[in-house]
């Protein structure tokens, strides 16, 4: 990963330069930072993450 340092004028300009790096980036490259993001977060959780299930139910409703 390439780190790449730059100056703005302004918080909107930093903010427009944002949006039009990530609006570059290829879905693949998205999805990739967002699970990084997601192994991060949960490697900061440390234990409790791991306790972590996926838990549902579907419960039909009664029609009145």
């Amino acid at each position: 990963m390439d780190r790449n340092l730059q100056v703005f004028q302004s918080f909107e300009d930093a903010d427009r330069a944002e949006a039009e790096y990530y609006a570059s980036l290829r879905p693949t490259d998205r999805v990739d930072i967002l699970l990084d993001l997601v192994a991060n977060y949960r490697k900061g959780l440390g234990e409790a993450a791991e306790r972590f299930e996926r838990v549902c139910r579907v419960v039909e409703l009664s029609q009145s």
